[in-house]
């Protein structure tokens, strides 16, 4: 069964959403589900970059009221260098 996490960032500014949810996506194990909660409009455009950057699968988006609600598998292992 795989694992699921909610980082709950709601109520913080750019870029606090992206740093904040890096953070706690590190230790996670590859293939990792993590639904990311958010209320900063800006969130919409830096999650899914920061997932595009990192290698992360963004499976899905949605906005529910003010909260962006975002789905992400974390990357297998990095890519050197």
């Amino acid at each position: 069964m795989e694992e699921s996490v909610t980082i709950d960032v709601r109520g913080l500014k750019c870029p606090l959403p992206v740093l904040k949810t890096a953070k706690r996506m590190e230790p996670l194990a590859p293939g990792t589900r993590v639904t990311v909660l958010s209320t900063d409009p800006m969130a919409a455009i830096d999650l899914p970059h920061f997932c595009g950057e990192k290698g992360h699968r963004l499976i899905a988006s949605a906005k529910e009221g003010d909260v962006l609600r975002f789905e992400i598998e974390k990357a297998g292992a990095p890519a050197p260098g």
